[in-house]
């Protein structure tokens, strides 16, 4: 569905900005002194754009720029899903993969070792931490990004790890065209960057607390307030005092776990909080738009 709320910049945008010209230098140099030097393939459009670079130049004598292709195939998967994302979402994704694609052309490419295996783990290290920070500001590196933020809102659930399935397609290619020791190593590539990205992204990860409270309105209020979310009151009783207790039982995005604690522990100091890690959500959840 179409975001309709307006675009309000504050100063959170302007950390925003900053953060996604300093993730697409990373990832810019990771590109060119990893994937590239040790021509591995990476995921995605990069992987795409590797892909088709790399196969003209060397069956077809044709130099196709890499950076060429990467903006423009996100370029047009930006256009098709600016009705269907958060607009600001759009521009900071648009910013990073022009940032990326310009950075990558006039950067220079160089090997920092010659351990091919050195080279695949530090390289997604590299590449998963710059992504993975675009992500928490309220971006993405365009592409397969932008499906997997679309999938994941509509099924309440990660999907990185799916994007990284379609990705054996790109390997295939890649093994069949220039040997399957360089696609190989780009699966131990890709691994590292998907697992990275997934720890720094928790917007689509999913948290249930079960808070004991003897003020259970005031904490319902909070827990509201911050995210938006109900949360369900049992009557209970203590099996050592037998006094008698609320337990609320609600269920949030984990990126907001800390903030969510801190004001249930000013509203109740005496709150006794468990937490649990959610696979999957079932039923209606409101999930807060990307802006």
């Amino acid at each position: 569905m179409k975001n309709e709320s307006s675009m309000h910049f504050t100063r959170r945008d302007i950390i925003s900005v900053l953060s996604v010209v300093f993730a697409a230098l990373i990832y810019s140099v990771g590109m060119n002194h990893f994937v590239k030097a040790g021509n591995l393939f990476p995921g995605g459009y990069a992987g795409i754009a590797r892909l088709i670079s790399a196969t003209a130049e060397q069956y077809f004598h044709i130099d196709i720029n890499f950076s060429v292709i990467y903006f423009s195939l996100n370029l047009i998967t930006a256009i098709i899903v600016w009705r269907h994302v958060g607009h600001k979402f759009v521009l900071y994704s648009g910013l990073f993969f022009t940032l990326s694609s310009i950075l990558i052309a006039v950067l220079p490419v160089s090997k920092v070792t010659g351990d091919i295996l050195l080279i695949s783990v530090f390289g997604g290290l590299i590449t998963g931490f710059a992504v993975g920070l675009v992500l928490r500001n309220n971006a993405s590196s365009g592409g397969t990004d932008f499906i997997a933020i679309w999938m994941s809102t509509v099924y309440n659930r990660p999907t990185w790890n799916y994007i990284m399935a379609g990705n054996a397609v790109i390997l295939i290619l890649a093994g069949l065209l220039f040997g399957w020791d360089k696609a190989l190593y780009s699966i131990i590539y890709q691994f590292v960057s998907t697992q990275v990205v997934s720890t720094m992204h928790k917007r689509y990860k999913y948290t249930r607390l079960d808070i004991v409270t003897n003020v259970p309105d005031e904490v319902c209020n909070v827990i509201f307030t911050k995210t938006s979310h109900g949360a369900t009151k049992v009557r209970c009783e203590g099996g050592y005092s037998h006094d008698e207790h609320w337990l609320l039982l609600v269920t949030i995005n984990t990126y907001q776990l800390s903030e969510v604690i801190q004001h249930i522990k000013k509203a109740d100091p005496k709150a006794f909080i468990t937490i649990c890690n959610v696979e999957r959500i079932v039923g209606n959840y409101h999930q807060i738009p990307l802006e």
